[in-house]
This record gives C-alpha cells, structure tokens and sequence, in this order.
C-alpha cells in the first residue's frame, strides 16, 4: 500500500470516531451532512407576505437536499436524500395563491420527492436550519415571484434551467449629502469605499461563477433600506457593505468585520459606530429599518434570521482571515452591532470596515491605489473560500465544488487532496499527472469513489 493511500485510510478512520462521538460532517451547503439514514419529513408549515411564500418541512434529523424548477406547467422540485414522510404535507392556505397543490412520492428507493405546483413562475431558495428551543431540524422554502433580476425562467421543453453565478451585493456606504466619515486630512468615506467596492466589483465580475451588484454605482445619498430592498430586488446571495469610519481615538487602526447583533453590540466601539451609521437615515429623513413595514413581515422574521445570521458568521469569519493576511485588524475575531444594513432577513450580510479614517497614516492608505487594489483581492478571497462550501444549490460554484477545484495562488496537490479526502495518487492519476507541478487557475477534477 501506498504511503499517500495509507494516510488516506487513517485520516478517514479518524473522522468515523469523530462522528460516533456525535460529530457531524460538514456538508457542502448550510453546514450540514447525513447524520444517520432515514429521515422522517414529519411536517409542513406555511406563511406568506404577499412577496415570498415561505414553506417550513419539519424533519427528524439533517437531510441533503437538491431544488430545481420546472415549467410548463411551473413547478418546483425538492429532492431529498434518505428521506421518508411520516407526516401530512396538505397545507390549509396557499398563500396568495402561488401553490395549487403539493405532491411526493419515493425516488429511488430510499429518496422522497416533493413537487410543488406552481400557478406561475416562482424564484426559489432554501436553507436548513439547526434545532433550537422548542424545534427540531427544519428545511425552509421560499418561493419568491419572478422580477427583474430573477432567476432566467427555463425554455418550453427545458427540464432543468441553466446553473447561476452566485450573486454578490456590493454596498459603498454613505454617497451624495452623505458623505461619511471624514478623515484629518479631509478625505471624505464615501469617495474611498466606492473605489474599494468598484475595485471589488471589477474582479467579482471577472470571477467564473460570481456576479457582482452594485447597491450605488455613484456619488448619490441612497438610504439603507433601500441598499437593501437593492440586494434582495437582485436575489443577492450575500452582501457586503463596504466602510472606513472613524473613532474618537485616532490611534485606532486596522480592519474590522461586523455581522448584525440582535442583542446589542460586542463591545464598546461597536456600539459606538453602529449609532453613528443608524442615525444617518433618520438625519436625512428616512424611513426607520425597523418599523412594521420591513422587508418581510415579523412572521418570517425569527425563521430567516437564525439561519441567515449563521451564515453571516461564517461569511465574516472567512473575509476577517483573508484580510489579516494582507494588513493589521482591529480585534481578530468578527464583531457584532446592530447597523441597520445588516438586518436583511435571508440574505447574510456583513459590514467590512476596511481602515479607520480617522487614523492618519491609515487615511493615507485609503487613498492609495495600492491599498484599495489588496483591501478588494483580500475581499475577493473571502468571498471564494465562502463560496467553496456554502454556494447554494443550482449555481455554477456548487456544481464545480462537486467536482472540479480551480487551482488558486498559494494552493498545493496535497492540500487539495487533503480537502476533498481523496488520495493524492488518485488525483494526480485522474488528472495525468506525472508529479505535484500545478499552476494557478489549472482545473482539477476530483475523483469519486475511489478515484
């Protein structure tokens, strides 16, 4: 046996005793795999807002599930791994209309199928939620109706539509007669981060299998409801607000990345900044985030951002480590306030403070090409490492994670063998290898079952 086969065996040994310990394995999408066979759909819930009709399968345990649409007629398709119903999936309301009628039945053997028929087109999303007080685990469902922006409807005859890039919302904060934090040489917040977000959006946009959006492409006052209402008009997958604020205290500096805090902010200087971007809206006169007239109705409100705050987390966590590779934060862990742009409920957002403004040295940075240039590659590979595990269902990256890997800088034959717990003899031998050489942007396949 080989030295590199022998490896492979032992380091999966290792996760089988992790897993009796009751660890889980980290699935590619929403952090969950397989725990065990035979998972029990034994519920379903529904609500809706007129916007988004949201469907809550009630599950006994974490299930892989794939999604993908239909039409003529519109339909929605959810495939679940190991599943089988043991409940009632009849719904009394269907919600503006949307769903005529659910059905199921076995695929496979041991998968259950459930199709949703449509009266018309629907954009569709889902997430797992881990259990929490007083619930178990949970698939949720949204079906928004199709707009501009939307998911490109499928073709007469089409079974299955197109793979879809990821779609990233970039925000330059502040714009027009708000022109953010000024720095002591006078350097205005809202001219810096726009030139980091336009940078940012340039290389999204050259990414394979991201697109970028841009919440302001200008020097125009856009409040934060509104950047919003942009990402989720767009189906963003994410969004990023981009920032350089200021602090009494000039010598303040470094970076920092922020995820919304339901109960308050992580300290001090969190606190400080968040009241200071809140109070910007109600200076110019506009309308309170959190009024009864947000985006989605309180109903939904609990479901979407427990799921959607993990994912912020695990979003901010990935920007935080790339950007301590290429200048100083401010605290190494990701922080947590109450900005009133994060409080999107399905969309995992995060605020990225880039530099503080109110540092000299650091103002002078901010202006520099330089800096901008490695603050939005930083972002960039974020967003990438992100993507590589949480790329949701139907896009191109989930498909290519399955099974390609696009070699990026800094990566070697053995890293990769180790991330997909293959043997390295059997990567090197699917892809004609004769030796470990590779080079940055060189497509791998990964192989399967044993290469």
């Amino acid at each position: 046996m080989a030295a590199d086969d022998h490896d492979f065996i032992r380091r999966r040994l290792l996760r089988a005793l992790l897993c009796t310990s009751g660890a889980l394995v980290v699935s590619p999408w929403w952090g969950w795999a397989r725990a065990g066979t035979g998972t029990r759909v034994e519920a379903l819930r529904s609500s809706a807002n007129g916007e988004v009709m949201r469907l809550v399968f009630d599950l006994s345990g974490p299930v892989e599930h794939a999604l993908f649409t239909l039409s003529d007629p519109d339909r929605v398709v959810i495939d679940l791994r190991d599943a089988r119903l043991t409940g009632d999936l009849d719904l009394k309301s269907s919600g503006d209309g949307l769903l005529e009628r659910i059905r199921h039945a076995p695929r496979n053997g041991d998968d259950l199928r459930v199709v949703l028929d449509l009266s018309r087109p629907a954009h569709p999303r889902s997430f797992l939620l881990r259990p929490a007080k007083g619930s178990g685990h949970r698939l949720v469902i949204d079906l928004r109706r199709d707009g501009e922006g939307g998911q490109e409807a499928p073709a007469v005859g089409e079974s299955v539509p197109r793979s879809r890039d990821v779609i990233v919302a970039i925000d330059a904060g502040h714009g027009g007669k708000d022109p953010g934090a000024i720095g002591p040489g006078g350097t205005y917040e809202k001219d810096v981060v726009l030139a980091i977000a336009r940078r940012l959006e340039a290389l999204v946009a050259a990414e394979p299998g991201m697109k970028p959006v841009m919440t302001r492409t200008g020097d125009y006052f856009l409040p934060l409801r509104e950047r919003i209402r942009t990402a989720r008009a767009r189906h963003a997958d994410v969004f990023l607000s981009i920032h350089a604020d200021a602090v009494p205290q000039r010598s303040v500096r470094g970076s920092s990345v922020y995820m919304l805090s339901q109960r308050g902010a992580s300290s001090e200087a969190a606190r400080f900044l968040a009241q200071r971007e809140n109070a910007v809206d109600a200076r110019l006169g506009a309308v309170p985030i959190s009024d009864k007239d947000d985006v989605l109705a309180s109903v939904l409100l609990d479901l979407s951002q427990t799921a959607t705050l993990e994912a912020s987390n695990t979003l901010a966590e990935e920007l935080l480590g790339q950007l301590a590779r290429v200048g100083h934060v401010h605290r190494s862990t990701v922080e947590r306030a109450g900005f009133a742009v994060l409080k999107a409920p399905d969309v995992p957002s995060v605020l990225v403070e880039t530099a503080f403004i109110s540092n000299p040295q650091e103002e002078r940075r901010l202006r520099t090409e330089d800096f901008q240039r490695n603050m939005a590659r930083a972002l960039l590979a974020g967003l990438r490492d992100y993507f590589s595990v949480h790329a949701p269902p139907g896009t191109l990256l989930a498909e290519a994670g399955e099974d390609q890997h696009v070699i990026r800088r800094g990566e070697t034959l053995s890293a990769i063998a180790e991330r997909y717990q293959v043997p390295i003899s059997h990567l090197r031998r699917h892809n004609n290898l004769d030796g470990d050489l590779i080079r940055v942007g060189q497509v791998l396949e990964i192989p399967r079952h044993g290469g």
